[in-house]
């Protein structure tokens, strides 16, 4: 079996970060496992509070990991501090990490802020260049390049930015405020990709941006290529929203199970 790290925040309802990454990649057919940067409270409303993982034992979970199971790809998720993104940084170098996918996560889809601004400079100039590919959304892309998004020809043009300063694949993800779900892929060696995304009517959207980087590295560690594991991933997330789950008061989670409802309902 093929294995995947998560490294990001724990969400206490389950929707986001690390419940929903080794939910992905557990129905996406890899063994998950993790190294959690921070504990979240936080429902489908909002967050309301963030206790960071000393940058040590984070460090010391990554080393625990690698020095076993050997993860065939990894995800990176919430990073909390300039400190932790540091080590982060530091203990992939040392274990040659592959296939990592980074999803540049400032602000939960409730709205909370999830990243200073320290650091987030620390993921951009420590993990980005390291990055098999970096997942940013609409607005991440925007504070990432500085340039405003308003069509698809501004996603092309922010993403393509983007790789030429980082050296990184960049999948920009236009979402509801651009196209509705067609997501933009800029390579460093110049080539690119539109991957087409079905328009599904669901307002429930708490962890998108986490399920989608996650099934992405669920694929590039069962050794499909860059876009294979790309469409893949979004025939997963467009699964998991078309199933309808509605649970909680605000923007509620994605049924990452879908797939086992087919045999366990019958």
């Amino acid at each position: 079996m093929k294995t995947a790290l998560t490294i990001a925040g724990s969400d206490s309802s389950g929707g986001a970060g690390i419940q929903a990454d080794i939910k992905t990649m557990t129905c996406n057919g890899v063994f998950a496992m993790s190294a959690i940067t921070a504990l979240t409270a936080q429902n489908t409303t909002g967050v309301t509070g963030v206790l960071d993982t000393p940058p040590e034992f984070v460090a010391a979970q990554i080393d625990a990991v690698f020095s076993d199971i050997r993860p065939d790809a990894v995800k990176i998720g919430m990073v909390s501090s300039a400190a932790i993104a540091e080590v982060i940084a530091d203990r992939l170098t040392y274990w040659k990490a592959e296939n990592i996918v980074v999803d540049p996560v400032a602000v939960a889809t409730s709205g909370s802020k999830l990243s200073s601004g320290e650091a987030y400079e620390a993921v951009k100039s420590l993990l980005f260049p390291m990055a098999a590919l970096i997942t940013p959304n609409v607005p991440e892309a925007e504070l990432i390049s500085g340039a405003e998004i308003r069509s698809a020809d501004d996603m092309e043009r922010a993403a393509m930015q983007i790789t030429d300063k980082y050296g990184c694949p960049t999948l920009c993800k236009g979402g509801h405020m651009i196209n509705d779900a067609s997501d933009f892929l800029c390579c460093p060696d110049g080539t690119s990709y539109w991957f087409k995304g079905e328009h599904i009517d669901n307002p429930n959207t708490h962890g998108t941006g986490c399920t989608l980087s996650s099934a992405i590295a669920s694929g590039l560690a069962k050794g499909l290529s860059l876009p294979q594991a790309i469409e893949a991933a979004k025939e997963y997330i467009s699964g998991a929203l078309a199933a309808m789950l509605d649970l909680g008061k605000g923007s509620g989670p994605l049924d990452h199970g879908y797939l086992l409802r087919r045999y366990t309902d019958k």
